[in-house]
């Protein structure tokens, strides 16, 4: 009997400390989460090095997300944002807000570092009432109540995605499209065009002198004007009438 109870008390000290341990470990104020970022300089999942330029990396990216259903909303040769919702439930909405930034790597020319990032916000459902009342002064103190519903979804919470599989699986995605999608090449720029000076006019050929007149070519002015007196005097002697005999 006395060993019984001994073992019966032993029990309840066991429990009572058990009891105690838990109160402590539930008393325990949590550890925020921002406290719990390590910086580590090891691997990131937010991170990958491709063996491209970040131009091109950027474009693999953007493609990656178009054929998954997502929504750019900013498209940049070195910066992309996309979204996409779900609707798990009628009353429950979620929307992944996707973020890729593209730099160039160790070898600017053949390398970049492309981050990812990704945030899920979650949408709840809202039902509101609203009620009122207005008081009739014909019938008195009657008052007549007025109620209105309205729905609203309201944001309910904002996280960061952190699984590692979501991250490699966009990552391999994007490697796939480099790989297989042809690069845009280089549309050559317009040469330059150069302004030269027109050539020159030939000089003018110098103008001939007027061959002199001949001798007999200045002569014929002075034949005409000795001529026309004697015509003159033979026409006057014509136009004079005959004498008549006595």
């Amino acid at each position: 009997m006395h060993r019984s109870y001994r073992f019966f008390r032993f029990g309840i000290v066991l429990q009572l400390a058990g009891l105690a341990a838990l109160a402590a470990c539930s008393s325990a104020p949590q550890q925020p989460k921002f406290q719990q970022e390590m910086f580590d300089t090891g691997a990131s999942p937010f991170s990958r090095h491709f063996a491209a330029t970040s131009a091109d990396a950027c474009e693999a990216a953007r493609r990656a997300l178009l054929s998954q259903g997502y929504l750019t909303t900013t498209t940049r040769s070195d910066t992309i944002d996309a979204s996409k919702d779900f609707q798990p439930s009628g009353d429950k909405h979620i929307t992944v807000e996707f973020h890729v930034v593209c730099t160039p790597g160790d070898d600017a020319e053949n390398s970049s570092l492309v981050y990812a990032n990704a945030v899920q916000s979650g949408y709840a459902l809202k039902k509101s009432d609203t009620s009122a009342s207005v008081g009739l002064s014909i019938l008195g103190s009657l008052s007549l109540p007025i109620r209105s519903n309205s729905d609203a979804m309201v944001k309910v919470s904002s996280e960061t995605i952190q699984s590692q599989k979501f991250y490699g699986r966009f990552f391999d995605y994007v490697d796939q499209y480099l790989r297989t999608v042809v690069k845009a090449v280089p549309v050559p720029q317009p040469s330059k065009i150069k302004a030269s000076e027109l050539p020159a006019s030939p000089p003018a050929a110098p103008s001939t002198p007027s061959a002199p007149l001949t001798p007999a070519t200045a002569s014929a002015p002075a034949a005409a004007s000795t001529s026309a007196p004697a015509d003159t005097a033979r026409n006057g002697l014509a136009s004079q009438p005959a004498p008549t005999a006595p």
